[in-house]
C-alpha cells in the first residue's frame, strides 16, 4: 500500500515538474517587421563579415558542436544572401557575427571588427531554434534590419 502511494506521489511530481518546464521554455522565435531592432547604418558599406562563436572560431577544438553548427549555419546563409563576402579572419573583416546555440535560446550579435575585442554589439537577437540548419529566423530578422536600414538612407 505505502509503495503504491509512493508511486502516485512520485508520478503527480513528475507530471507537475513537466508541465512547468512547458510553460517555462522560451517560445519559438516569431517576429514582425516592427521587433526586429534597427540595424545600425554604420555598418551598410561593410563588405567582408566574419563568423564566430562567443567560445571560439569554427576551428578551435574546445568549441561546442551546436556552436561548431550554427557558426557553418549563418556561414552558409551569408553566401546565400550575397550582401557580404566571407572572410576566415577577424582581421579581414569589416563585420563580425558572433553566434551562440543552446537548446534553451539562439544569439545572433553583430560587431563592427574594428572595435573588436572591447567593442559593444551593434545589433543583436536571440530567440529559441533561432539559429537551426534547416531554419534561420534570426538570420531573416537580420536580413530585414538591413534592407530596412538601406531603404531608409
Amino acid at each position: 500500500m505505502k509503495s503504491k502511494v509512493t508511486r502516485l506521489a512520485a508520478l503527480a511530481t513528475t507530471i507537475v515538474l513537466a508541465a512547468s518546464l512547458a510553460f517555462a521554455a522560451p517560445k519559438a522565435l516569431k517576429t514582425s517587421a516592427k521587433d526586429v531592432p534597427p540595424f545600425p547604418g554604420t555598418l551598410l558599406n561593410a563588405r567582408f563579415v566574419y563568423v564566430a562563436s562567443y567560445d571560439g572560431d569554427l576551428f578551435n577544438p574546445n568549441l561546442l558542436p551546436e556552436d561548431r553548427q550554427a557558426i557553418v549555419t549563418v556561414q552558409n546563409a551569408m553566401q546565400k544572401w550575397g550582401k557580404f563576402t566571407l572572410v576566415y579572419e577577424p582581421r579581414l573583416a569589416d563585420v563580425v557575427i558572433l553566434v551562440t546555440s543552446r537548446p534553451s535560446e539562439d544569439i545572433l550579435a553583430v560587431y563592427d571588427a574594428h572595435d573588436l575585442p572591447d567593442g559593444q554589439y551593434l545589433w543583436r537577437m536571440m530567440g529559441r531554434s533561432g539559429l537551426q540548419p534547416s531554419e534561420t529566423p534570426l538570420i531573416t530578422n537580420l536580413e530585414k534590419a538591413f534592407e530596412q536600414a538601406a531603404a531608409a538612407k
